[in-house]
């Protein structure tokens, strides 16, 4: 350190990072600040009613694309949970024209299947099943399936997209959404119009069995083999009593094991229709043309009533609630508290609250438990989880070193939240939290599938995606105060749910014990 350079004091720092931001976004942007790119943004809603964000991004000869379907695991009701994601592995598969030698053939064979299949299960839960018969059934199943795939071309609609440069074709399913990805050369526009199109147009749901086992070894793989899934999956259940958040997106083995085509047929028919899908294109693109091949290719596909809202409001909680799973594992802490949806006025401090108490080496948590009492190995926290479009959670979570017990971690958290609930945050955590908010931000809008995925999420979920061209003036306005008031509105113990591993004994511990 240089003894006669000054250090910067916090208030010249904030001074400072107000100033520059607006440069910095100018720079990281060439040619555009927050504003001047919210006016280049440009939207149309096709006459089926389905809705195309178009940013024009003209420095190299790419573009990106990102389809958001309103529709994720809290979509789901008993008996078919799961099925969100499941869907999107079968968007994969291919079409009456992709993914086929011969699809006459091929749709005769699937419709056998399926009534096939439905006999199997109503016979596997009669009263007196009769094994001969399935077994029979079975066997004649196994037969059609090896047909089947005598017609599949695998991986047929991937590779082609891989041909034609797509560098990131991929899907994801989340609580509140499926979101499906892709980045092209910017000459692929009307390749890539008439792929997807034909995606949602003629979908056929090829290879469901083999997919319906790859997600059902990804629950086997993701929670029932793992300690930290399995207490994952019990916490949420517990801290939610009524609304869907609380049945994970994989879903529960029993239904994934005999949801069928037929549900996923009909789901998709139900959740995909246009009204409910919203398209976010962003690069070297002229939007009068991509509205112009939109309305070519995804026009053609017939409109619907966008599904129902969710009924189910999860009800106020009336007291802490516990929950252990039982494992040969490390002792693990998780302690969460009920907060409202991202659309509400409080999200931005609550999102700042998360981020001092126990984002990264320098946050609360992890400075007291870990560095300090060295109490724990890993202290986090976070937000708007597991979904954040409706009522979600802020939660802590973290792992106890060797000789100290979560009761002892729950302790030093607890104090923590007192203290933040009493005594505003300091001026250097409250510019360090808006700075780096600030840059997460703008690296997020360098990037173009970061850009079409936000303008998309932006307008389904908070309503107009010219919101998230706001989102640094919330920033800006955010204060010491707000984040306390936050900590003692939220942060209450009778809404909060406790959950935590507990270690198992092993055989050989027990003996030596006796």
């Amino acid at each position: 350190m240089n003894p006669k350079k000054k250090p910067v004091t916090p208030v010249l720092l904030l001074l400072v990072l107000v100033f520059l931001i607006p440069v910095i976004c100018t720079r990281a942007l060439p040619g555009q600040t927050f504003e001047t790119m919210k006016d280049t943004v440009k939207e149309k809603t096709l006459t089926n009613g389905m809705k195309f964000i178009v940013l024009e991004r003209h420095e190299a000869p790419v573009v990106s694309f990102h389809i958001y379907a309103d529709v994720g695991g809290a979509q789901e009701v008993y008996g078919i949970t799961g099925i969100s994601h499941l869907l999107e592995h079968m968007a994969f598969k291919g079409t009456k024209d992709v993914g086929t030698k011969d699809y006459n053939a091929e749709a005769a064979i699937l419709d056998k299947m399926d009534a096939l299949y439905d006999k199997l299960t109503l016979e596997s839960l009669a009263i007196k099943p009769d094994k001969a018969k399935i077994d029979e059934m079975k066997k004649e199943l196994d037969s059609l399936k090896k047909k089947a795939k005598e017609l599949v071309i695998s991986n047929d609609y991937i590779n082609m997209m891989r041909q034609q440069g797509d560098s990131f074709i991929n899907a994801f399913t989340n609580n509140d959404a499926t979101q499906y990805v892709s980045s092209l050369p910017s000459n692929k526009l009307e390749f890539w119009m008439a792929m997807n199109s034909d995606r949602f147009f003629n979908p056929v749901f090829r290879e469901f069995f083999t997919e319906r086992d790859v997600v059902m070894e990804e629950r086997r793989l993701g929670i029932e083999t793992r300690p930290m899934g399995k207490l994952f999956e019990d916490f949420i259940a517990t801290a939610f009593k009524a609304h869907p958040y609380r049945h994970g997106v994989i879903g529960h083995m029993s239904d994934l094991k005999r949801i069928t085509r037929k549900d996923v047929k009909e789901y998709f028919k139900k959740n995909y229709s246009p009204s409910n899908l919203t398209a976010g294109v962003v690069g070297d693109v002229n939007a009068e043309e991509v509205f112009k091949m939109a309305e070519l290719y995804f026009g053609r596909i017939p409109g619907g009533v966008k599904p129902e809202p969710i009924r189910t409001v999860e009800p106020e909680q009336w007291g802490e609630r516990r929950v252990t799973v039982s494992a040969r594992a490390q002792p693990t802490l998780i302690v969460g508290y009920h907060r409202p949806a991202v659309t509400h006025e409080d999200d931005t401090a609550l999102e700042a609250l998360a981020n001092i108490m126990g984002q990264g080496r320098s946050s609360r948590l992890y400075e007291r438990l870990v560095k300090e009492k060295r109490a724990a190995v890993a202290a986090y926290s976070f937000n708007g989880w597991p979904g954040d479009k409706y009522p979600n959670l802020i939660a802590f979570y973290t792992i106890p070193s060797k000789g100290h017990t979560s009761a002892e971690c729950l302790e030093l958290i607890e104090s923590e939240i007192e203290k933040i609930k009493t005594e505003p945050v300091t001026t250097d955590e409250l510019t360090k939290y808006k700075q780096t908010a600030k840059k997460r931000m703008i690296d997020r809008m360098k990037s173009n599938w970061l850009m079409a995925m936000q303008l998309t999420y932006s307008d389904v979920v908070l309503g107009d995606w010219r919101l998230l061209f706001d989102q640094l003036k919330d920033i800006d306005r955010l204060t010491a105060d707000d984040i306390k008031t936050m900590a003692g509105k939220y942060l209450v113990m009778k809404h909060r749910t406790v959950g935590e591993i507990i270690p198992e004994e092993t055989e050989d511990i027990k003996e030596k014990s006796k």
